[in-house]
């Protein structure tokens, strides 16, 4: 996942997107405490995908942010 692919997408499918991750987040967490996790990249990878998500929501919300200011 990218950064441009995330600005593509509605805020609500961004939410949606966040909300995907922060469950598989979870469930890696889960596994790494049971010892069952075999690719521990992934929880790195979700984790940044998480802040790529958040990262993308708050440019959206200040674009709008200013666009009504300046309206």
């Amino acid at each position: 996942m990218n950064a441009q692919e995330l600005r593509d997408k509605t805020p609500d499918q961004l939410r949606e997107e966040l909300a995907n991750l922060k469950k598989e987040a979870f469930n890696l967490r889960f596994q790494q405490a049971t010892g069952a996790l075999e690719n521990t990249a992934r929880i790195r990878a979700v984790r940044r995908d998480v802040a790529r998500v958040l990262t993308v929501l708050n440019e959206k919300a200040a674009a709008a942010a200013a666009e009504e200011q300046g309206a």
